[in-house]
């Protein structure tokens, strides 16, 4: 009686809460309503309806397009007030529905109105990414000639920097080459102006070694790597290179990736088939330029030094070529400097996109630069034919970065946020859904969100994969068999073929026999490890083993769980049995990891 007393109170506490949540659901914007006047109502006395609303209250309800006149649907002007008013109103007994006119959006794309010329955030595939990170909490060091705060840096944070020309804290820019790399990498975005950044929640250290003129010495340019690495920076940026190897800079940048940081440079403009330096340093990320089109910018250097490539620019198309940013300008007249939005090129504007991107890596939770180097490259659009390495390990892909860099990093707080985003998209915030089916019916409805979610999860953290109809197909044959096939039946054929096609792999040892017990030969890591040995080779096929091997042991493990009694042959239908499916799923997964392990990202 105490059981059933706390049960109820408990599903009368839930009804209560899910009432009374105003949820996703509840919460858009709007400035009109939406009147869906009924299919039967007659013309006469729609009109006399839509009369009423305007002498009544003012406003006139119109057709919401020339393809509404059949549906009857209605829009008109009007507030939560004037929604409220209407559904309780007689207006609701001649509607099917009365509800506002949300506003909705595009997703991740930023409101700064230049946004839609920024081909080069598109092209590295920067919008997905923003969905799980960007960039809190990292500081990206901008070795440059200084960086001024323009308008559209107003709200990107900073952190103390040096001027290393002049000798002073304060290292503003007199060239506008370094505000401009700063903004790539973190101009402040969704401030409905000007452009946006790669990582705009990161914090920039702005630290000149670059006159006015564009010039500097290695030991400024190594002090300030030094200086960025005993003073927090987790990424540098080094838009600048030249010839001569230097035993000072080789120090410095040895002593920053000893202390952890990222450091990123620009492969030079000189058309060369080597990168300059620093960027042909170890452990310095070369970064070569393309183009809009994908292709190697003309000016770029390649070869020796190139790591990964990314988006330069090349102005020779027009402005709309170019690497779109604001930064300061000089009138040519008076000289005195101004701001404006400027394309600029060069693998001076490639390198902080790869800056950004490994901010946006390292937010995800990877410290290791090595790790982190890895993590870009591995990640990176492959271009198959590359003889002479123009872009290294390929182009830079910041979705896909961040998807690898989250792969197997459990973050208690993401976890949850993500849990409820996905409650969301998928409708489980309806109260609807839960009350639908009574008491009964709540238990494996909770068993079955929570479950879907975390198996979702657990493919999105571990196994990330692109769906083909290889793995697909591989994933039905594991878990569920070919099911339209189940008790599939027709007169005076022999029935065990049909059994086998309707039958999931660990079912496939006692198909015949039209059994319901597992075969342990079948019900286990072996038929996985089979088809693992004979197919991992093939291009194609390899997904369908991996599939199959995923499906078993979600087949095996939901056996073992939630089935009532799992029986095996040999075992009977105990706990030996539920442990024996549990291991085995455990190990079916453990060998798909495996398998994919060398095979990045794309299925």
């Amino acid at each position: 009686m105490k059981k059933l007393l706390l049960l109820s109170l408990f599903i009368v506490g839930l009804s209560f809460a899910l009432f009374n949540f105003k949820g996703l659901a509840n919460q858009g914007t709007f400035e009109s309503i939406v009147l869906d006047f009924r299919d039967d109502l007659p013309r006469v006395e729609l009109d006399q309806q839509i009369n009423a609303i305007a002498s009544e209250y003012g406003v006139t309800p119109r057709l919401n397009s020339e393809f509404s006149v059949d549906d009857h649907l209605y829009v008109v002007n009007g507030d939560r007030d004037l929604l409220k008013t209407l559904k309780k109103s007689e207006v609701s007994q001649y509607t099917e529905y009365i509800e506002p006119a949300y506003e909705y959006q595009t997703l991740d794309i930023p409101n700064d109105p230049f946004y839609a010329q920024q081909w080069n955030l598109r092209s590295i595939n920067v919008e997905k990414a923003w969905s799980d990170t960007k960039g809190s909490g990292i500081t990206v060091a901008v070795i440059d000639t200084g960086v001024s705060r323009v308008p559209d840096l107003k709200n990107t944070k900073f952190v103390k920097g040096y001027d290393f020309v002049n000798n002073r804290e304060l290292a503003d820019d007199d060239n506008g080459h370094g505000t401009h790399v700063a903004g790539t990498i973190a101009q402040t975005t969704n401030n409905g102006y000007g452009v946006a950044g790669i990582a705009y929640e990161a914090s920039i250290m702005p630290l000149k070694v670059l006159s006015a003129s564009g010039g500097g010495n290695v030991a400024d340019i190594a002090e300030a790597i030094k200086f960025a690495a005993d003073n927090g920076a987790d990424v540098i940026n080094m838009s600048l290179g030249g010839a001569g190897e230097s035993n000072a800079m080789k120090e410095a940048v040895a002593y920053a990736h000893n202390k952890g940081v990222v450091i990123i440079a620009a492969a030079g403009n000189e058309q060369r088939n080597s990168a300059s330096y620093p960027a042909r340093y170890t452990n310095v990320i070369g970064v070569a330029a393309i183009d809009s089109t994908g292709q190697k910018a003309p000016y770029s250097n390649f070869g020796a030094g190139v790591d990964i490539s990314a988006p330069g620019g090349d102005t020779t198309k027009g402005n709309e070529g170019g690497i779109l940013q604001e930064t300061i300008s000089f009138d040519p007249d008076t000289n005195l400097p101004g701001f404006a939005f400027q394309a600029y090129q060069g693998t001076s504007m490639a390198a902080p996109h790869v800056a950004g991107v490994a901010a946006l890596i390292k937010a995800s939770g990877v410290t290791d630069p090595e790790k982190i180097t890895a993590i870009l490259k591995e990640s990176a659009r492959e271009v198959k034919e590359d003889p002479l390495n123009h872009f290294g390990a390929g182009h830079l892909d910041a979705a896909s970065a961040v998807a690898l860099a989250k792969t197997g990093q459990f973050d208690f707080g993401h976890f949850f946020s993500d849990f409820f985003r996905w409650l969301r998209d998928n409708g489980y915030l309806n109260p609807r859904f839960w009350i639908d089916g009574g008491v009964y019916a709540l238990l494996p409805k909770v068993l079955m969100v929570v479950g879907s979610y975390l198996i979702a999860w657990l493919l999105k953290m571990y196994f990330p994969f692109s769906w083909t109809m290889s793995m697909a197909t591989g994933l039905v044959a594991g878990s569920s068999g070919l099911f339209v096939f189940r008790g599939f039946y027709i007169f005076d054929l022999p029935q065990w073929p049909f059994r086998i096609l309707g039958s999931s792999i660990p079912e496939l040892g006692t198909s015949i026999s039209g059994s319901s017990a597992f075969n342990p030969l079948f019900a286990s890591v072996l038929i996985p490890v089979v088809l693992i040995l004979l197919l991992l080779g093939h291009p194609q096929w390899k997904w369908f083993a991996i599939g199959s091997t995923i499906g078993v042991a979600t087949c095996l493990g939901i056996s073992a769980l939630l089935a009532p009694a799992p029986t095996l042959l040999w075992i009977g239908s105990g706990i030996g049995a539920r442990a024996f499916l549990l291991v085995n799923a455990f190990l079916c997964l453990a060998l798909a990891r495996i398998a994919m392990k060398d095979e990045g990202q794309i299925a």
